[in-house]
């Protein structure tokens, strides 16, 4: 059975979070809110969480997973990218997208795409995620939280529990966050390019609507 902390989403409670992050480095999988919409999280080092959010969501080994970081600091331990990138990377964090780039050899080959060798990175704009990733110290493993036959994510934390409730170990109640999912930005070519319109803005990347 999931537990199920209600959490101040501007103020969360440090005792509450300081219980998440052991919840986290014991192998659990939880739920928690972002900046765009709630997502699933693990540790990144440990193979069972990834296995078991891609059997939560019903994706295969071509689904990306994302790393949450505290900075472009803890990014670049875990991504390849040059000054240009790196100035992208500031203007635009902490905000609603997701960047695709080459994995350093610092992310484990299983959380890469099989094929590209990438990883998503993100640096989310919510105090309860910020100070969780302060308090772990490390990336959080990370997928949006949508289950199979849904169109949009799950928002309302009391439904994530009943669906959920026993294949997670915590939800953590912030309130509703949102439906819009973050950008997606895939840097590890000569120019920015969309792979998912969200809810970040297009307009530092150069890129037309498609």
């Amino acid at each position: 059975m999931a537990q199920f902390f209600s959490i101040h989403p501007d103020n969360p409670q440090l005792r509450l979070i300081r219980q998440a992050a052991a919840i986290v480095r014991s192998g659990g999988v939880i739920a928690y809110p972002t900046d765009s919409c709630y997502a699933l999280g693990g540790q990144l080092g440990d193979k069972s969480v990834m296995t078991r959010i891609r059997a939560i969501r019903q994706v295969d080994e071509n689904h990306h997973f994302t790393l949450m970081c505290r900075d472009v600091a803890e990014i670049s331990r875990y991504a390849q990218f040059d000054n240009s990138e790196y100035r992208l990377l500031k203007a635009c964090t902490p905000g609603c997208y997701t960047f695709i780039f080459q994995a350093t050899r610092e992310v484990p080959r299983r959380l890469q795409h099989p094929k590209r060798n990438t990883i998503g990175v993100r640096i989310p704009d919510h105090p309860v995620v910020q100070l969780l990733l302060t308090e772990l110290n490390e990336p959080l493993l990370s997928s949006t939280l949508i289950v199979p036959g849904d169109e949009l994510p799950l928002n309302d934390a009391e439904e994530i529990r009943a669906r959920l409730e026993h294949q997670i170990e915590l939800v953590l109640d912030g309130g509703a966050c949102g439906l819009e999912m973050s950008t997606v930005i895939d840097l590890t070519g000569d120019t920015p390019a969309l792979i998912r319109q969200g809810k970040g803005s297009l307009a530092p990347f150069g890129i037309m609507h498609g």
